[in-house]
């Protein structure tokens, strides 16, 4: 007797909560643009083509069981099913599994958390492989990787689960067979299939062919890579389609960068900054995203072309004499590697500061967006920090935006420095009481509220000979400098002050480093200054990290003489008054220059006691 065969096993699989959330979006969400699965499904496979392409620089036996690389979309309308499939790279089981069953680092979990927020954030992001579900009930993927005999089929209708199972052995690549929804059938129409290409992935390097029926498959799309068409011939709708292509966002670049490079070394480069902030701009993981191609061979996405304060500039390098043999541990350390990003580092800094005298309003959003991240190259990168300093711009008490070239000319008569106040917050610094004695001297200071700014300020020679001094930082220079329509001084008993200040050292002990008298206070009574090495700021900055080292001094206490407050307790001092008065009022002093800073006071109860200790001696005298 004959022995049956036994049937391929099936597996089954929860999909990863992450892609369950994206796949409910994809299925229930009524989708303006539909489009995006065709383009997202075709860029896809385009990647595994040079992925195969790269691999096969080291084992040519990849490419021998079929050489011609492209990407075939069939429609049949009997089947009511669209294929898309490439003779790529292809996907074992293993890599069907944790590839379409899971997010790892696409950005998709933060599209989801995102589009949490309105459903029509879709339309603008890259979504991948699981924007199938947008016009498909039901997604087949039937994979062969390059080098093996084994085939796999992945599928799922987006509602959980899917499954994989051996399949007969298939051409290498990936065949995606979509059966689409009743509502979605005009992407089984020749001419649908063809406009969408044309419009979304004509820039793909790759034939992208289209099988209809008996006729004989065609090229649909030009399958020439925008980077190397003439700069003149490549339209704004081109640029944006490929930015999206690259950078998964299909909003319009702000800024195109797009030349050739003759030389020494030669290259093409094809660069764009987003007009939007990425998701992940500030995840420690996000390095330089830049594809890196020699002679149209796509090599890296992660070679680090450009630092990584640029690194939301997307887009391609294509080397026409580096070794294609160049291998991914070698990128790092190839002399003509470092040669093109220092070349193409200081042309994009070149150009974004062209942009920002071309159109200061574009420039300025972008700025809003990136500065902060531009800015840790004050810190990190020396050599381009005066490239960096020409365009960078900063809040300051005078202007909502003002570059260091126009501070220093406009810097007062005596004004030796440029003044800068580091913050945690635009607002709070913008009313600190340490700017007082500047603003009555119509002396400019910038507003460092960016944490990065605390970092690259003390790294900092300064600016047109001009050193860069924090107003919270030992004793303000403020006496060269005129006060403007300066108001009569009041009588002022110096000794009296004195022994106020005496007092209220003995009286706070180790919680201030110094109490003295301030020429940078004009309203407020009192402020806290830092006297050692670290701006304040910065001290709690590093305080909050974990194995720095770093605690917050003790500051120094400040104290405006000619404030009627201190005034009334100098005069006490002076005649007298009992030390545990005087202790009070130190302390609530400390306690309302913590506050002025945005910090809690360090014994509350205390506060209170003190508090009402003081109203009721003041009204117990009326």
């Amino acid at each position: 007797m004959a022995k049956t065969a036994e049937k391929p096993k099936t597996e089954s699989h929860q999909f990863q909560a992450e892609v369950a959330k994206l796949l409910q979006l994809m299925v229930h969400s009524v989708y303006s643009d539909r489009d995006v699965f065709l383009r997202e499904l075709i860029s896809n496979a385009a990647d595994a083509l040079d992925k195969l392409r790269y691999e096969a620089i080291a084992a040519p036996a990849l490419l021998e069981e079929a050489p011609l690389l492209n990407i075939a979309i069939t429609p049949d309308k009997a089947a009511k099913t669209l294929t898309i499939a490439d003779s790529g790279i292809g996907m074992g089981e293993d890599e069907l599994i944790d590839n379409l069953g899971t997010i790892a680092k696409s950005g998709t979990q933060a599209f989801v958390e995102k589009a949490g927020q309105g459903v029509n954030l879709i339309g603008q992001f890259g979504v991948g492989f699981y924007s199938a579900f947008i016009v498909a009930n039901r997604v087949e993927v039937t994979s062969r990787k390059a080098g093996t005999d084994d085939s796999f089929t992945w599928a799922s209708e987006g509602l959980g689960t899917f499954t994989v199972m051996p399949a007969e052995k298939g051409p290498r690549g990936t065949a995606i067979v979509l059966h689409l929804k009743d509502d979605a059938l005009e992407f089984l129409e020749g001419w649908k299939i063809e406009q969408v290409v044309r419009a979304y992935s004509d820039h793909i390097g790759h034939p992208i062919m289209l099988a209809e029926g008996s006729e004989a498959p065609k090229q649909i799309n030009t399958a020439n890579a925008i980077w190397t068409r003439p700069k003149s011939e490549v339209t704004a709708e081109q640029h944006k389609e490929f930015f999206g292509h690259v950078s998964g966002s299909y909003s319009d670049p702000a800024m195109t960068i797009h030349y050739r490079a003759e030389g020494r070394h030669e290259y093409t480069v094809l660069l764009y900054v987003p007009a939007e902030r990425p998701f992940d701009l500030y995840d420690p993981e996000r390095r330089g995203r830049q594809k890196l191609y020699v002679k149209r061979v796509y090599i890296a996405d992660d070679a680090e072309l450009l630092p990584p304060y640029l690194r939301f500039v997307r887009g391609v390098i294509d080397s026409e004499d580096m070794p294609l043999n160049l291998s991914r541990e070698m990128l790092q350390h190839n002399p003509q590697v470092a040669a093109i990003r220092k070349a193409v580092t200081n042309k994009v800094l070149g150009e974004i500061k062209k942009f920002s005298e071309s159109d200061a309003e574009k420039f300025l959003k972008m700025w809003e967006i990136f500065g902060p991240v531009i800015k840790e190259g004050l810190y990190e990168d020396f050599e381009h920090r005066d490239q960096l300093f020409a365009f960078a711009r900063f809040r300051s008490t005078k202007n909502a935006s003002v570059t260091l070239k126009d501070y220093v000319a406009g810097l007062k008569e005596n004004q030796t420095a440029i003044y800068y106040l580091a913050g945690e917050d635009a607002v709070k610094a913008a009313a600190s009481p340490q700017l007082e004695g500047y603003k009555a001297r119509d002396v400019e200071v910038l507003l460092f509220v960016d944490p990065v700014d605390s970092f690259w300020v003390r790294t900092a020679m300064g600016f047109d000979g001009k050193p860069f001094k924090s107003v919270t930082q030992g004793t303000a220079d403020l006496d060269l400098i005129a006060v403007k329509d300066a108001p009569p001084k009041s009588e002022v008993k110096e000794s009296a002050t004195a022994k106020l200040i005496v007092a209220m050292k003995e009286s706070l002990g180790d919680k201030v480093k110094d109490v003295r008298s301030s020429t940078r206070l004009t309203d407020s009574a009192v402020c806290l200054v830092a006297d050692g090495e670290l701006d304040r700021t910065l001290e709690k900055l590093l305080a909050r990290q974990k194995d720095s080292g770093v605690n917050v001094s003790a500051p120094v206490l400040e104290i405006n003489a000619g404030h009627p407050l201190i005034v009334v307790l100098a005069a006490a001092a002076d005649g007298g008054a009992s030390s545990p008065e005087l202790a009070d009022a130190a302390q609530l002093l400390l306690d309302q220059a913590h506050v002025l800073e945005g910090e809690p006071v360090d014994d509350p109860a205390g506060f209170s006691r003190r508090m009402a200790n003081v109203l009721t001696r003041a009204f117990a005298r009326q």
